[in-house]
């Protein structure tokens, strides 16, 4: 007889980036906003009635679907929302990868792709960055794949593929649901959005967290054909009927509506990451061409390990990935101007660069 831990599921989870209990530390490791949210959402915060939560929040997030088509210019039953586009991802990879045929993502990429894959049993190949590390279309186009995901601007590396490139992987592939991750695509890079109407089996994710400085406070959203929308609160409401509490909802709705905050604070991220990459650059750095609020970054000279842990013991941190193809490289989240300031002070001093 077999026991009962032989019976468990057994799987490599993701492993999140750090975070220090000291809170004066310079934390460019998670891909956060540096800045708070919209003042809007700190009012609702601030006027939130604790007594409705004794009661269940609305299953659907109608007033978030609502403030979501209007920002968008999406039809409301073209538009899932969960907790967190991690939430988004998991359940779309639950409801749209069951063929038993394999998906395909790239090989240095997102690495919870791979931890979902492995959670639900789903088969999966991943498709090689060229040298310079762009996507390789040409690995996900006649393949009859079961599945495509493709996160764009790309993480760790940054960069954006394209919605040109993207539309050809997209309609190579009508037997199967390409998902475009687009978690970093308010910080430079075209959206596909506009694609959902001309192609049904594509679901493009997005989140609040990075862009809308709400990480703490979990909401993501995708957008697709009333069909696929359909299919994926199916599954939603077959798992869970309040994944969202009352007051993410308000919350999200708020950030919502202060869109010129939102403009202005993508735009200062913006352009703190083209000084950034003048002053890696200057410091004997290589890296991708960021279009997102971090920038992936190789030393000609010095050990990327070597740096981190340098960085680190100065109360600095920065994200390193283990791997062949990885492990040369930092990725640095873009801070404010005097955050990143003090990277580059150390760096300078460190390299001998001053």
């Amino acid at each position: 007889m077999s026991t009962w831990e032989e019976k468990v599921h057994k799987v490599t989870p993701y492993t999140p980036g750090e975070q220090p209990k000291n809170k004066n530390v310079i934390k460019l490791n998670t891909n956060e906003n540096p800045y708070p949210p919209a003042s809007s959402v700190k009012r609702i915060i601030e006027s939130a009635d604790y007594e409705v939560l004794r009661r269940y929040p609305d299953p659907l997030a109608s007033g978030l679907l609502q403030a979501l088509s209007d920002s968008y210019g999406v039809p409301k039953d073209q538009i899932f929302v969960g907790v967190g586009s991690d939430d988004v991802l998991a359940m779309s990879f639950l409801t749209f990868f069951t063929s038993g045929e394999r998906i395909l993502f790239p090989d240095v990429t997102y690495s919870f792709y791979d931890v979902w894959a492995d959670e639900f049993r789903i088969p999966f190949d991943t498709v090689p960055l060229r040298e310079d590390l762009s996507i390789d279309k040409e690995g996900f186009i006649g393949k009859n794949a079961g599945g495509i995901v493709i996160p764009n601007p790309n993480a760790p590396t940054g960069l954006d593929a394209g919605v040109d490139t993207l539309e050809e992987i997209i309609r190579d592939n009508p037997q199967c649901v390409v998902i475009i991750d687009e978690a970093y695509v308010d910080f430079g890079a075209e959206s596909v959005l506009p694609l959902i109407d001309k192609y049904d089996n594509l679901l493009v994710t997005q989140t609040f967290s990075k862009s809308r400085a709400l990480a703490g406070s979990r909401i993501g959203f995708a957008f697709g054909s009333r069909k696929l929308i359909k299919y994926l609160n199916d599954v939603k409401f077959s798992f869970n009927s309040y994944t969202m509490d009352y007051i993410t909802q308000q919350v999200g709705i708020a950030s919502l509506q202060d869109r010129d905050y939102f403009r202005m604070r993508c735009l200062e991220i913006i352009n703190e990451r083209e000084r950034a990459k003048k002053e890696f650059s200057r410091l004997g750095f290589d890296f991708p061409d960021s279009k997102s609020n971090f920038i992936f970054v190789h030393h000609k000279d010095r050990s990327a390990v070597d740096i981190f842990n340098a960085l680190r013991e100065n109360d600095i941190y920065v994200r390193h990935f283990d791997g062949e193809r990885t492990g040369d490289y930092l990725r640095v989240t873009i801070g404010t101007r005097e955050q990143m300031d003090a990277l580059f002070g150390f760096l300078s001093d460190y390299l001998g660069e001053g």
